[in-house]
């Protein structure tokens, strides 16, 4: 397990990636395979997974919040805190495999590259908030910024309604500056392909991790490798 500052024997993956790129269902269906291949599973989601954090979470996406993005910060590394020392520690100690809906990924993404704060306080606050907790594998779901607006049509929170597409560009441009400043660490993979192919990449890139064969007879997509791919050096 490369998580550092963790004990045990488990796995940290984290899904990241722009507005309407699949995180969740992806999240979801990756959790499933590994309960069907016998891991011990925590699913967990930022900000939220405790009952601090899904606090926070409500005031963070409600559309009618006004704070700037250095509240915003704080209040995402906060919630963040919450859940290493509650949820992703004592996981991993157990040699359970987390999978986690966003991370700290996302606040350098969103208040570092989309709002402009300061990259380096940024990751300053991330350390203390984590203990220095890494992912083991960051699986970006890529994604134009226009294409997951117009999936998010039907459920807009304050991030949607509250920032313009140049705003979300500068995020989705930030994810791929961070794929590829760490390729050993993310995987990354075009969420434009169908729901079914995406899986099949995610679960690709999770098995390598695992060293378990997650991927099964008949799955949707027969070239993982195309759409799940490290960033090259």
């Amino acid at each position: 397990m490369a998580a550092v500052g963790a004990v045990g024997a488990g796995w940290f993956i984290t899904i990241e990636g722009p507005e309407g790129a699949g995180k969740t269902t992806q999240t979801q269906r990756l959790g499933r395979r590994a309960a069907a291949a016998g891991l011990e599973v925590v699913v967990t989601r930022e900000p939220g997974g405790t009952t601090v954090g899904e606090r926070v979470r409500e005031m963070l996406l409600d559309a009618a919040s006004t704070h700037g993005p250095r509240a915003d910060a704080l209040l995402f590394n906060a919630a963040r805190a919450e859940l290493v020392e509650s949820v992703i520690r004592p996981a991993l100690a157990r040699g359970a495999l987390v999978v986690s809906t966003r991370f700290a990924d996302s606040t350098l993404a969103y208040q570092g590259f989309g709002a402009g704060l300061d990259l380096d306080e940024l990751r300053a606050l991330e350390r203390f908030a984590t203990a220095g907790i890494v992912p083991d594998l960051t699986i970006l779901l890529d994604l134009p910024a226009e294409v997951g607006l117009a999936r998010k049509d039907f459920e807009r929170t304050r991030f949607e309604s509250a920032f313009g597409l140049d705003f979300h560009r500068r995020v989705c441009d930030g994810f791929r500056a961070l794929a590829a400043a760490d390729p050993v660490r993310f995987a990354v993979i075009d969420a434009r392909a169908t729901a079914a192919e995406v899986e099949s990449a995610v679960t690709a890139a999770a098995s390598r991790l695992t060293g378990l064969g997650l991927l099964q007879p008949g799955d949707a997509s027969s070239e993982p490798e195309r759409l799940a791919q490290r960033i090259p050096r």
